[in-house]
């Protein structure tokens, strides 16, 4: 049956088990978006999520035809993924677009990335293929993140009648950053993106950015941005009539009510009751990241020295709680930085640590009860990206925190724009300036810290995700 709204992302709603007997058991995924976007598309008839098969049970459900209701996964060729996933996404999308390169190092374009590039390109058809197989006459598309950066473009070439999006969870590079891609791949994948009726970002600094990049004059066509309030580029293929793609901000939030259930359900309180057992009556710095490289972990921590060394009065009176949830270790880059992580980590407590005290506790494994236990004991909340699409913990941790907490949030995250009136905001690659930002959070009085944290629970929770999607896609039907 035809669907009339349909969501591409790499990632689905589900993943399966494949149990030694060979029994395959759904599971439903976790996090805020998932969540919101699931409860989104439940209240739409014929709705379908289109995503990949990501595990060998994944794949083995494709080819046993187990499905679940609304959700058509793709069995796609392992080495094209990984190439496709690892080899273009991660490893040069990913860096491109948070601008993590080691420029005299990095990148290089050879053989192996063209190689790599044509598995992201079948990658892509193949999600194109299932739209425009699955899409109702006149539907709505809604495409996910820079892993289908091409899609909208294919699938406009195959079904001109369908209302198409994009929307970008990372930020966008700079024109600087996209233009160390080979002309040939920049003009592919911002035409790629043209193909989109509206094209949508977290934050006006992420949309500028694209609108930015998208002139185009090459053997495909013409792009150029023009300067409308509504932020357009109005483009033409050789031979194709003009077109125009509006460029559009949605700024995700979080579901307050949800988020607070979940953070008192029993095993989140017995794992609050742990950590106040191991932190006392001592004040907390919280942070919750994957070990990813834009999250800039390391120069959090250096930060977190400097405050002991600079204000000895805090030493034996605070606890850095520090969740880093190992990322991406196939790629040796993230191995590398995980294990820096522990090792500063480790040479913290050395340096500064008592009989009675440890300065910081660090947590390696995914636990997700554990991270909400962290957001409720929070006095002050770390977020010091480098550069992020929006990052949720920075918004997640006032909503939940118990006694209320003071943020420091850089000003590379794409939460800066809606939350930094109530934040103490700090340039992330300066390591005093944070330190003394921890400091100015650990100091300030309980009265002010709590009404900071109404207000950014307020602007947090703004744009929940089943609002967020539910707008992008009124949008999209009036395009």
């Amino acid at each position: 049956m035809a669907s009339q709204v349909l969501v591409a992302a790499n990632r689905g709603p589900l993943s399966y088990a494949l149990d030694d007997d060979g029994t395959l058991t759904a599971r439903r995924g976790g996090g805020g978006l998932v969540s919101g976007l699931s409860a989104a598309l439940a209240r739409q008839p014929e709705a379908l999520w289109i995503c990949a098969a990501l595990s060998d049970a994944d794949r083995e459900a494709v080819r046993r035809c187990v499905s679940e209701p609304g959700v058509r996964m793709l069995d796609i060729d392992p080495t094209t993924y990984d190439d496709a996933y690892n080899g273009i996404a991660n490893s040069v999308l990913w860096f491109t677009h948070h601008h993590l390169y080691d420029i005299p190092r990095e990148p290089v374009f050879d053989a192996e990335f063209r190689r790599q590039w044509d598995s992201y390109v079948a990658y892509n058809h193949a999600f194109a293929l299932a739209l425009a197989e699955e899409a109702g006459e006149g539907a709505a598309v809604l495409v996910q993140d820079y892993h289908l950066a091409l899609v909208p473009g294919e699938l406009r070439e195959l079904r001109p009648d369908l209302k198409i999006s994009h929307f970008t969870h990372t930020p966008w590079a700079s024109p600087e950053f996209l233009e160390m891609l080979p002309d040939d791949i920049r003009s592919q994948l911002v035409w790629g993106m043209l193909g989109a009726d509206i094209v949508g970002f977290h934050t006006w600094a992420w949309a500028d950015s694209f609108l930015a990049g998208a002139h185009i004059d090459d053997t495909s066509g013409i792009a150029r941005p023009i300067g409308d309030p509504r932020r357009r580029v109005q483009h033409q293929r050789r031979g194709a009539h003009i077109r125009y793609t509006d460029v559009a901000v949605y700024p995700l939030g979080v579901d307050g009510d949800e988020l607070r259930a979940l953070a008192h359900r029993p095993e989140v309180n017995d794992k609050l009751a742990a950590l106040r057992t191991d932190v006392g009556d001592r004040r907390t710095i919280v942070r919750v990241d994957r070990t990813e490289l834009s999250k800039n972990i390391v120069r959090g921590l250096l930060a977190y020295r400097e405050l002991l060394t600079v204000h000895p009065e805090w030493r034996g009176r605070v606890v850095h709680l520090a969740s880093a949830y190992p990322s991406r270790q196939d790629l040796a880059v993230y191995r590398s930085y995980t294990e820096a992580v522990r090792e500063l980590a480790e040479r913290i407590n050395e340096e500064f640590g008592t009989a009675d005290w440890q300065p910081v506790l660090v947590s390696v494994k995914d636990d997700f009860a554990r991270s909400l236990a962290a957001y409720r004991l929070a006095d002050v909340a770390l977020v010091n990206p480098v550069r992020d699409g929006m990052n949720l913990v920075a918004k997640e941790i006032p909503v939940v925190s118990d006694a209320g907490c003071a943020l420091v949030l850089s000003t590379g995250a794409g939460a800066y724009g809606e939350l930094r009136e109530d934040a103490l905001t700090v340039n992330p690659y300066d390591v005093t300036a944070t330190a003394q930002a921890l400091h100015a959070a650990l100091s300030m009085p309980a009265g002010e810290r709590l009404e900071r944290t109404k207000r950014l629970a307020a602007a947090a929770t703004a744009l929940p995700p089943t609002d967020w999607f539910t707008a992008q896609l009124s949008a999209l039907r009036e395009a």
